[in-house]
């Protein structure tokens, strides 16, 4: 494919990447609008992790624990003093790091959770240059040396064959 031809196509990807990224920040920063106590109190408890079950959220289990969790983040809600955020915090804070279902955003738990991240972005940024030297050392025309070295093969090769 000539460059010629590569240039007409390259905007309509570059076109294509804009419009993707636009409707993912676009869905992504979309507020809802307010929410409703009970509705708040659903979102956090689908946030944190039950203390005794073993991969249920509070909002999930129907453990002791669990119900008393809900009860506490109903009154938080309720009391209308702290965030979501912060009532998280505080449900941690009370009934031990193991309700911490989402990792921390700061520290060695985000170093954590970006470095596989990181690993494939990298790894795909390779691929993409890979392929393209090997689609670039593919599309390479022979030249008077490349088949003057091939016929210099083949003509040893039936020499050795005819010896």
């Amino acid at each position: 494919m000539s460059s010629a031809a590569n240039l007409k196509r390259w905007p309509g990807w570059v076109l294509l990447f804009l419009v993707v990224a636009c409707f993912l920040a676009y869905g992504t920063a979309k507020d809802a609008g307010p929410l409703t106590p009970e509705q708040r109190v659903e979102e956090i408890t689908k946030h944190i992790a039950c203390p005794v079950c073993d991969g249920e959220t509070v909002y999930e289990s129907a453990n002791p624990a669990s119900a008393a969790i809900r009860a506490e983040v109903k009154a938080q809600v309720a009391a209308g003093l702290r965030s979501d955020d912060e009532i998280v915090a505080y449900v941690v804070q009370q009934f031990g790091e193991q309700t911490q279902l989402l990792p921390k955003a700061s520290g060695f738990d985000a170093l954590v959770w970006m470095l596989p991240a990181a690993a494939l972005v990298c790894a795909g940024v390779g691929l993409f240059f890979a392929f393209r030297r090997w689609k670039r050392n593919a599309d390479a025309i022979p030249d008077d040396d490349d088949r003057a070295m091939v016929e210099k093969a083949l003509a040893a090769e039936v020499n050795l064959d005819g010896s």
